[in-house]
């Protein structure tokens, strides 16, 4: 069969999955029974296979099959933006009842001409020296300090990490990931040409073992790890494993792209305490602050910080005036350091009214964070529950989401509860509890 004959077939399932003949979480036949019914060899089958993941109209769940997936319809392996979906729990942004007030009140005098008009002046990616004064000060956690003079600023935390991959791994290089991580990183590194290699994890994060693995198998830039509240499985890497891991980073001269995004609700250092010429410490404003008001940071080693600036300019990565004013006020006037300790108390409560709605269904969390990691109970697909959810306006992110590998996904959800007000997110809870409860069969019957 002809390559246009393979795309053809793949083209007739993407057709019928627009029309709405396959739904998300429909399960398509083994490839030998499709290429069966299709009276094709199965090696074409196989690629046909292969070209509906490629378009991210299918997921491979392990050990299950391969399903129509919830984003089909709109082609995306990325998470998609906020839908205004009633109960969100997709979308991870803190945002609490009085925080607006607070931000209000530091920023206060910001819209006079003479605050103004410096605000609006041209930015540059090292800020000035108050902003990297107030700013290394801040982000300085336990016994590590980061420098004014090692600091480099972006618009958000997806720039800090795209500049930081730029800085290290170049085009066509290769870069070791979690093999559950970030989901953005997946399109930030396709964008730079660069290829994400999986690390297997365990309990303790990242497993130096298989960083040595990939190491040898094929050459590694870098790797790219969050040790601090982890997304989307939420721990915290031991101190045993940080000294294993970085010993073997050490060996293999490996630059190491920590994301601390989550770290402000933990009191836990990055890695940079133990690793300071090995690590480039990834944060923002966004989690800490609002989605709409952040500024990106980057601490690097000092011999990387030319690098990691001539990234962010040839990127268009460079912060706005108007961002460096605002976190000026906030870091300096303690409004930021205020908003976290409230966000800290919000996220512990969150997560023990998950704990209690979730109690007896297999969950992994961490009760200092503002996300849990949901196994389903076998007589569900994680699709299908994703796709049973939303029509009951509940957004959910499907492990595939998070998953770098292909077809390599468990059969999990994970769940943001930073959204939703608590009564919202008592009653999303209580709805999942009643579908995890039901079989994936009786549950859609009643609709």
């Amino acid at each position: 069969m002809s390559k246009s004959e393979y795309l053809r077939l793949a083209d007739a399932i993407a057709a019928e999955i627009a029309e709405g003949t396959l739904r998300p979480g429909d399960r398509l036949p083994p490839q030998r029974n499709f290429a069966y019914e299709r009276k094709i060899a199965v090696s074409t089958a196989s690629r046909v296979y292969a070209e509906l993941l490629r378009r991210g109209l299918v997921v491979g769940e392990v050990g299950r099959g391969t399903f129509i997936s919830g984003d089909a319809r709109r082609g995306a392996a990325a998470p998609s933006e906020p839908r205004g979906i009633r109960i969100d729990l997709e979308f991870n942004y803190p945002i609490l009842p009085d925080q607006t007030a607070l931000i209000a009140k530091s920023l206060d005098g910001l819209e006079k001409p003479a605050a103004l008009e410096a605000a609006l002046r041209q930015a540059t990616s090292v800020g000035t020296p108050a902003v990297r004064s107030v700013a290394a000060e801040y982000l300085s956690e336990g016994a590590w300090s980061a420098a004014p003079d090692q600091l480099v600023f972006t618009g958000n935390g997806r720039q800090s990490i795209a500049a930081a991959l730029a800085a290290v791994v170049p085009t066509g290089g290769r870069c070791g990931v979690e093999v559950l991580t970030y989901p953005f990183i997946k399109g930030i590194a396709a964008r730079l040409g660069i290829s994400l290699v999986p690390l297997a994890m365990d309990e303790g994060g990242v497993r130096p073992d298989s960083v040595q693995k990939a190491h040898h198998e094929a050459h590694l830039s870098a790797i790219y790890i969050q040790p601090v509240i982890q997304n989307p499985l939420g721990m915290t890497m031991p101190s045993a494993r940080r000294a294993d891991l970085l010993r073997v980073a050490e060996t293999l001269n490996l630059p190491i792209i920590e994301d601390n995004v989550y770290g402000f609700l933990d009191n836990e250092p990055p890695l940079a305490a133990l690793a300071p010429d090995s690590c480039i410490v990834i944060d923002s404003l966004s989690k800490r602050v609002a989605p709409g008001l952040t500024l990106g940071f980057i601490v690097p080693p000092r011999r990387l910080r030319d690098s990691v600036m001539a990234s962010v300019r040839s990127g268009g990565w460079t912060a706005s005036g108007f961002a460096f004013a605002a976190a000026l006020r906030m870091m300096g006037d303690g409004t930021v350091a205020e908003l976290t300790r409230l966000k800290r108390l919000d996220a512990r409560a969150r997560q023990k009214l998950a704990a209690d709605r979730l109690s007896g269904f297999e969950i992994q969390a961490n009760g200092k964070c503002y996300h849990l990691w949901l196994t389903l109970p076998a007589h569900w697909r994680s699709q299908t529950f994703v796709a049973a959810a939303a029509r009951r306006d509940i957004a959910l992110t499907p492990s595939t989401t998070f998953a770098v590998t292909p077809g390599h996904a468990p059969n999990a959800v994970r769940l943001a509860l930073a959204a939703p007000t608590m009564d919202q997110l008592d009653t999303g809870l209580r709805t999942l509890a009643a579908m995890l409860n039901a079989r994936e069969d009786d549950f859609d019957s009643t609709e």
